[in-house]
């Protein structure tokens, strides 16, 4: 064939593949170019694409509307007060002077002392359940640790006030006596060994609700913490074991790097499920209206118990302030549970072992 004839189109050039794609080299054959693959859904996967699709649209939806309820209802307190809202801590509605600068540094306060216990027992116990503990004994445990998130929490509350707070009160008199050179475990009016100190300095403490709030959300804690590490690669586990590692080798090595985000998807979820906590909170706490930052001493404050103490007797206006304080608890958990989502979105948990 005369070089000057018409050009013959390659069996695996398609229309659109000539010019750049061809090879320079007449004698090298074509290669080809990758083919998308289309693969035609059924009735039943688009259906259940389009609910879940539904679904996740209902549940972003929902929340802008109790975002927009509580903005709307907070309006006429907001325009009266604007940034002065998050600086007052006095809680004085009926004469326009009120701000959550005291109620939440309590929230605040209550939500740490409860994820700085929490989350030290529920890894504890998800590494326990999951690396730890015979098989006949994991199902009781995990029945024992899910049966302790569906107690009440006014059971809690309860049990806090009446049993927890007496047997407390000496350790918290220990923590002043010999960290009191610290903001956190100082208290007014004691000094260290006083033998004759009261104990009523000590009782209705923002470290008494968060000890209680710590047992309310470490079984949260730990089923999401015992999940991840029970997925962690078995390849990479026996591939520890045979390079020599101990059981605790193996843990830190291989199970606690993998479930990294669960760990602190799990906290974050703790601490979102703590600052809102609201029964157990308003029975134990003394409610106070000034920063107090001392955990040890009585008296303290929280954005929740505040909404349950005043929401009977509030005037309009009062009802207002309250939503005004809802909204900024709706968005300080809202950000927190964004942040825990981005952090394990970003995380190894749930990847595949190559092994």
């Amino acid at each position: 064939m005369s070089h000057g004839g018409p050009h013959v189109v390659s069996a695996v050039e398609g229309p659109g593949r000539s010019g750049p794609n061809r090879s320079e080299d007449p004698g090298k054959p074509e290669r080809p170019l990758p083919r998308r693959a289309f693969a035609a859904r059924s009735l039943g996967d688009r259906i259940f694409r389009y609910q879940l699709t539904a679904t996740g649209v209902a549940v972003l939806a929902v929340m802008a509307g109790v975002g927009l309820f509580l903005l709307l209802r907070a309006g006429q307190a907001l325009k009266v007060r604007g940034f002065a809202f998050l600086t007052t801590a006095e809680w004085e509605p009926d004469v326009h002077r009120f701000g959550i600068a005291a109620v939440l540094t309590g929230t605040l306060l209550i939500a740490l002392v409860a994820v700085a216990i929490s989350v030290p027992l529920a890894v504890g116990t998800a590494l326990f359940i999951s690396d730890v503990a015979p098989r006949p004994l994991r199902r009781t445990l995990v029945t024992m640790v899910d049966l302790m998130a569906a107690v009440p929490s006014v059971v809690y509350g309860l049990w806090g006030l009446f049993f927890l707070q007496g047997h407390v009160i000496g350790l918290s008199r220990w923590l002043s006596d010999w960290f009191g050179w610290f903001p956190l475990f100082k208290v007014d009016g004691t000094q260290p060994g006083e033998p004759l100190a009261t104990e009523s300095v000590y009782t209705a403490s923002a470290f008494i609700a968060g000890l209680v709030v710590a047992l309310m959300v470490a079984p949260i804690q730990c089923s999401v913490m015992r999940e991840v590490f029970a997925q962690a690669p078995a390849g990479e586990r026996e591939g520890a074991y045979a390079l020599g590692a101990t059981r605790w080798g193996m843990i830190r090595s291989v199970v606690l790097p993998y479930g990294k985000g669960g760990i602190i998807g799990g906290t974050m979820l703790g601490l979102g499920r703590a600052l809102g906590e609201t029964i157990a909170v308003y029975l134990i706490i003394s409610p106070v209206f000034t920063i107090q930052p001392h955990i040890l001493q009585t008296g303290s404050n929280s954005v929740s118990s505040l909404i349950a103490l005043h929401y009977g007797d509030a005037s309009t206006f009062g009802m207002s302030a309250l939503m005004a304080a809802g909204l900024a608890l709706f968005l300080l958990t809202l950000a927190v549970n964004f942040t825990a989502s981005t952090v394990v979105a970003r995380s190894r948990s749930g990847a595949q072992s190559e092994a």
